[in-house]
């Protein structure tokens, strides 16, 4: 049953006003950062949980917000979740609560939804339940923290099991001269996608550009290659 609902103040409404509607079950760390984002790209936001003052906190940022059970295919029904186009579940600690929600959403017919797992049981359960997408976010988190921890890495995402990007500064080796003239492809095995010199923002490598000390490249290839190069003095 859908207990209170609440509409964002009028001074953030035009923002997203034009924007596909996505909604957002849990408003917890992850599925709070969720929706104020989407909110930051344009999209109309929907933002449920069952906890009152976690709903009341979030009535002046997202589109509209509603405290309501969301395992409860009814309840989902009469909230309109069965419009939405997109659904993010993004309940963790309630693994229940989890997964149920999920496969109500499912079982209303929402055509893509994403949802969090804390474990790659759970993970399997909700793609069995209906899940479109799961995403783990505290195991990706960890992996970037241990790739960047203790060596000249900047940031880490991985693309792949086995591909890469990598941002780090500019190895020494490189200063003073240009891609095409050092053949970072062929040396070393990656590509450097962009360059940010010094006080300025990241621009797009070209053959021709020009290693200055203290730049930060963003480079992309096999995993191992990726970092061996990070890892240039």
């Amino acid at each position: 049953m859908v207990d209170r609902a609440f509409r964002r103040s009028s001074k953030r409404q035009d923002r997203a006003a034009s924007g596909e509607q996505v909604l957002v079950v849990g408003l917890g760390r992850f599925g709070g950062s969720v929706a104020e984002e989407l909110i930051n790209l344009g999209f109309d936001v929907l933002g449920v949980d069952g906890d009152a003052g976690r709903v009341q906190s979030f009535a002046d940022q997202l589109t509209h917000v509603m405290q309501a059970d969301t395992t409860s295919e009814e309840t989902l029904r009469q909230m309109g979740a069965a419009d939405f186009n997109i659904a993010v579940v993004g309940i963790g600690t309630d693994i229940e609560a989890s997964i149920l929600s999920t496969a109500a959403l499912a079982d209303i017919g929402v055509p893509n939804i994403w949802a969090k797992a804390v474990t790659a049981q759970h993970g399997r359960i909700l793609e069995r339940v209906g899940a479109h997408h799961v995403v783990f976010p505290e195991q990706e988190s960890g992996q970037r923290v241990a790739h960047v921890v203790g060596r000249r890495i900047i940031d880490w995402f991985q693309l792949d099991p086995d591909f890469a990007m990598v941002e780090t500064e500019a190895p020494g080796e490189l200063i003073g001269r240009s891609l095409s003239e050092v053949g970072v492809r062929g040396r070393f095995g990656v590509t450097v996608v962009c360059i940010k010199p010094v006080g300025q923002g990241f621009t797009y490598a070209t053959a021709d550009s020009v290693l200055a000390k203290g730049d930060v490249l963003v480079v992309a290839g096999p995993t191992e290659s990726a970092e061996a190069f990070a890892q240039l003095s």
